[in-house]
């Protein structure tokens, strides 16, 4: 089921998201709904430069190792 929700925007900030829903062709609730979504899978995993960190850290990918062993071998205890 949908949930409505209620956004206050100034003039210059409206007038550019209804800018590029029209050059869309969403609507304004789509096209908000849309650019909120795609931050949040873009905020939600690590880019390249971010993966290529963690992976040059030996320590932290061990850990990450043993940690997913522990998992598969249902060791340890699990806090949800």
């Amino acid at each position: 089921m949908h949930k409505t929700a209620t956004i206050r925007l100034d003039n210059e900030a409206y007038e550019r998201i209804k800018s590029f829903s029209e050059i869309e062709r969403r609507s304004i609730s789509n096209f908000i709904e849309n650019a909120v979504l795609s931050y949040i899978e873009e905020a939600a995993f690590a880019d390249d430069l971010e993966m290529m960190e963690i992976l040059s850290n030996k320590e932290l990918v061990a850990r990450l190792k043993k940690g997913s062993q522990n998992v598969r071998e249902k060791k340890g205890r699990f806090v949800g």
